[in-house]
């Protein structure tokens, strides 16, 4: 019996992940299942990893960029969401708790520290691995410890100097899966799952912070484009931003295909309706090698190439 007739109806084959990125972009995965509590994608990465099937754990579908032909092996789609409140301000969310969810408890709870994360269109999973931030704030200057299932299948708790946070970066994503070319990341090498995590937050004003939440949500609104993108595409190198330097070189709103650099923040690439994974990784080779040419300095992918990808 293989994994799929394991799986049975639960699975389905030849899923299109453009149904499940935030970029509207992607080709099917060999089998598709969701994850509805954390005990639950904990069972079947281990069932994954018994039938020896590469396995890619999908959260909101942001800030990747999945490729033309899929991805094979299995995806799981993070839908673990449960949610406490354990008092003294501290929370534990399961890795499928999308992010806003996650802000608006909480300042509803009158707990500060995640206003910055009200418009962000990702999982605390996905929060963790990439260390995500906004407003000067970021994902480690709150999480306490992080519930880990390891290459060996056990389950062991990490706690923040374990997860050795840097700037969009963690341990789990330096050393999480198999590189490929120009780091791209093969599906098939996640070796650590964050299944849960608990964060310590401060007491504050909940009227405070509902204000501070609108006011990062407003200037979103007005600073990053509507519709289907990835997210923040490169890394800001030390003392600039990303967006300056592609659109000091000309490149704000150029257009391959259906895919287009953002007219409004040149650090978003846009899907202006059926654009290909090929068009916007044409796009970032263009704006890497032009602000390489003009101002000497390489650009860093913020988001992560996943799927088989041609040199």
């Amino acid at each position: 019996m293989d994994l799929k007739q394991t799986l049975g109806d639960r699975a389905l084959a030849d899923e299109p992940l453009s149904r499940h990125t935030t970029s509207r972009i992607g080709g099917p995965a060999d089998l598709f299942v969701e994850a509805t509590s954390a005990d639950d994608l904990g069972e079947l990465v281990r069932l994954a990893r018994r039938y020896l099937v590469p396995v890619f754990i999908l959260g909101g579908g942001a800030n990747i960029l999945v490729s033309d032909t899929g991805m094979r092996g299995l995806v799981i789609l993070n839908k673990a969401r449960r949610l406490e409140f354990l008092g003294g301000g501290r929370v534990r969310a399961e890795s499928g708790v999308l992010l806003p969810t996650l802000a608006r408890e909480c300042i509803a709870h009158g707990l500060s520290g995640l206003e910055w994360a009200i418009g962000v269109p990702g999982t605390v999973g996905g929060a963790i691995v990439g260390n995500a931030g906004a407003h000067g704030r970021d994902t480690a200057a709150d999480v306490e410890q992080v519930w880990i299932l390891g290459p060996d299948n056990n389950v062991r708790v990490w706690t923040k100097e374990e997860l050795q946070f840097e700037y969009r970066s963690s341990r789990i994503k330096r050393e999480g899966r198999e590189r490929g070319g120009e780091g791209e990341r093969e599906l098939g090498g996640t070796r650590y799952v964050v299944l849960a995590a608990e964060l310590e937050l401060a007491q504050g004003s909940r009227a405070q912070l509902e204000a501070r939440a609108a006011e990062f949500n407003e200037y979103r609104r007005r600073t990053q484009p509507p519709g289907a993108s990835i997210g923040s595409m490169f890394k800001n190198p030390p003392g600039d931003a990303a967006g300056r330097l592609i659109d000091a070189a000309g490149l704000k709103g150029t257009r391959i295909g259906m895919a287009q650099i953002s007219t409004l923040h040149a650090n978003f690439f846009l899907n202006l309706g059926g654009a290909t994974a090929h068009e916007v990784k044409t796009l970032i080779h263009l704006a890497r090698t032009r602000v390489r040419e003009r101002f000497g300095v390489e650009l860093e992918l913020e988001i992560e190439l996943v799927g088989k990808w041609d040199s």
